[in-house]
């Protein structure tokens, strides 16, 4: 059996305090380690406890964009070291300095310090404050060594999990396991959503969200083996917190998913991608049509 084990750093930010942040993402990794975690997971945006901004402050804006991070700044370069000392992956959540307005990231740092993925959020909240974000360009998929061997790891932030194909272009891309920051209220029809977005494409999903009172907590994992060998269903379900903070451990049995997704019917096999070209249309047609939202 190959475990490969994904702690969920459940906390409560700092807010705008970034060195406060620092130290509390150090303290629950450090925490991740004990318990034996190949990979911490943050919640989205730590380095500044997602904070936004009110757009009708003079000054606002800039103040916040100030507040972005590069990948060569202490903030990141200390967890690059953490990751090193531990001899444990850490998927960074940050506001990332870009060119014009700033990008929601994670970076997923390998064992030996080194960052394997950076992904910015695709599914910017336009019609809220992150319209003032970069959106990303992309779905990466990295291949992660770990203890257990390597794994294909990729990413989705938030909102992201909303849209199907967000998971499904992970999953055609090689993912065997998605990790997902979050930051909202988690309630039964997300825990629907993200269980669905497991079963469908046979990935195990990871996600760590903000303990109350910033958010709700109920960080959760599930895996991607829906059926035993005796073809009776079983509960995706790995792990779920409480609103709280802590540390909270998802085990995923690789050599058990990986089995499972050579012989089941979802994934690529039996796909028709030649019928889905509506997918790719860029119209949007009543009663979709919002003003604020872009391409």
């Amino acid at each position: 059996m190959s475990l490969l084990k994904i702690a969920l750093l459940q906390m409560a930010s700092c807010r705008t305090d970034r060195e406060a942040n620092r130290e509390k993402g150090e303290r629950f990794c450090r925490e991740a380690h004990r318990t034996g975690a190949d990979i911490a997971l943050f919640p989205e945006m730590w380095s500044n406890g997602y904070r936004f901004f009110d757009p009708a402050l003079p000054g606002a804006r800039e103040a916040w964009a100030a507040e972005a991070v590069g990948q060569e700044d202490p903030f990141i370069l200390h967890f690059r070291e953490l990751a090193r000392e531990l001899e444990m992956a850490i998927a960074l959540t940050y506001l990332e300095r870009w060119e014009g307005r700033p990008r929601n990231t994670v970076s997923l740092i390998d064992r030996r310090g080194e960052i394997r993925l950076t992904y910015a959020k695709v599914h910017t909240c336009e019609f809220d404050i992150e319209a003032h974000l970069t959106p990303g360009d992309g779905f990466p998929v990295c291949p992660l060594d770990t203890g257990q061997g390597e794994v294909k790891i990729g990413a989705m932030i938030c909102y992201d999990r909303e849209f199907p194909e967000s998971a499904r272009i992970l999953m055609l891309a090689g993912a065997e396991i998605i990790l997902v920051p979050n930051a909202c209220g988690w309630e039964k029809h997300r825990r629907c959503q993200l269980r669905t977005r497991a079963y469908e494409n046979m990935v195990g999903i990871a996600m760590t969200n903000y303990a109350a009172p910033d958010c709700n907590g109920h960080s959760v994992a599930y895996d991607a083996v829906a059926f035993g060998q005796d073809e009776k269903p079983l509960d995706l379900l790995i792990v779920e917190a409480g609103e709280s903070e802590g540390v909270y451990m998802a085990s995923f049995d690789l050599d058990r998913l990986r089995a499972y997704r050579e012989h089941e019917a979802w994934g690529n096999a039996y796909r028709r991608p030649r019928l889905y070209g509506l997918l790719t249309s860029e119209q949007v047609d009543p009663p979709f049509v919002r003003p604020d939202a872009t391409r």
